[in-house]
């Protein structure tokens, strides 16, 4: 074969067998309202982080007005240089008494789509009103024929309620296999999983954690807080679903450290949020494909090059 045509061969097999990685994220935002907007060196750096994401879950939305958001969206649109790059769909406002938040989802338009939502009831009857921020569950497409559609739970424990609270994530996780048929489904967010919150001895007592098929991606020694003087696992990313992990790309589920990313100190980082956020990154294949692996390419070029290779 003609090296022209080998060329030709590896320099499609590297463009359409894998996509970028699709990367999903979860972001305590801590209180997040018209006041940060109002700041523009913050906004600047909210932008930057959503602008990694594909889709991203903020969490401690605290926009009673509803301006907020907006206000959010449009200036990491008119970032990335388009108009309506990003959408976003956002819960009720959900909280037991004057201390209410926002589950928000923003999402890239090109790469994925909202397909449905719905809040959890909060009203198991073994367990009712567990919640202090019932979760709002969203299914989302996916450029990957292999995992074409996604459920992503969000959860904000409330602190003193933690273990009460991811527990009953195993409740949800029952009430949207029988509502959608899915295996497939990522719980992130801020579990409070972590430095006296959690004790280590009740572990064995979280379904979430002691029932098979849920795999904690990010682990009890990562430090999930902008805080030099904590080191604490507080956020998380649980992963149910063969075709989901399969879909994980190893190693990419990991704390974002936009302080040192960006040059900010403590004080700067802590205007934005004292939590870093968490993400996860997914193979993102055309027609199905899995990525194409840079040994597997010289191994074709090799054995394309000697004659002793067949292709097919």
């Amino acid at each position: 074969m003609e090296l022209s045509c080998i060329l030709s061969v590896l320099i499609f097999s590297m463009l359409y067998s894998q996509g970028a990685p699709f990367r999903i994220c979860a972001f305590n935002t801590q209180r997040f309202a018209q006041g940060k907007v109002d700041k523009a060196h913050v906004m600047d750096t909210f932008v930057k982080i959503l602008a990694r994401c594909d889709i991203a879950v903020l969490q401690e939305v605290m926009d009673a007005k509803g301006k907020a958001i907006p206000a959010l969206a449009a200036a990491l649109n008119r970032f990335e240089n388009g108009s309506d790059v990003y959408s976003y769909i956002t819960s009720p406002l959900l909280g037991r008494s004057n201390y209410q938040e926002r589950y928000v989802f923003m999402y890239r338009n090109k790469r994925t789509r909202v397909l449905d939502s719905y809040k959890y009831e909060d009203d198991h009857l073994e367990r009712p009103d567990v919640f202090a921020r019932e979760p709002f569950i969203v299914r989302f497409s996916l450029p990957n024929k292999a995992l074409p559609e996604l459920v992503l739970i969000p959860q904000h424990t409330m602190p003193s309620k933690a273990e009460a609270e991811i527990d009953a994530l195993y409740d949800v996780f029952l009430n949207v296999q029988a509502r959608w048929g899915t295996e497939d489904m990522i719980f992130l967010g801020d579990f409070n999983a972590d430095c006296g919150y959690v004790a280590k001895k009740r572990w064995s007592n979280i379904r979430l954690c002691e029932k098979p098929g849920f795999h904690w991606l990010i682990g009890d020694k990562a430090d999930t807080t902008v805080r030099e003087n904590t080191r604490c696992a507080y956020d998380r990313i649980v992963v149910h679903g063969e075709q989901c992990l399969d879909a994980v790309v190893p190693g990419s589920a990991q704390p974002f450290d936009f302080p040192k990313e960006f040059g900010l100190s403590e004080t700067e980082a802590l205007e934005i949020s004292d939590h870093y956020p968490v993400e996860v990154e997914l193979y993102s294949a055309c027609w199905g494909l899995q990525p194409a692996s840079p040994v597997g390419l010289l191994f074709l070029a090799t054995a394309m090059l000697s004659g002793t290779g067949y292709v097919i």
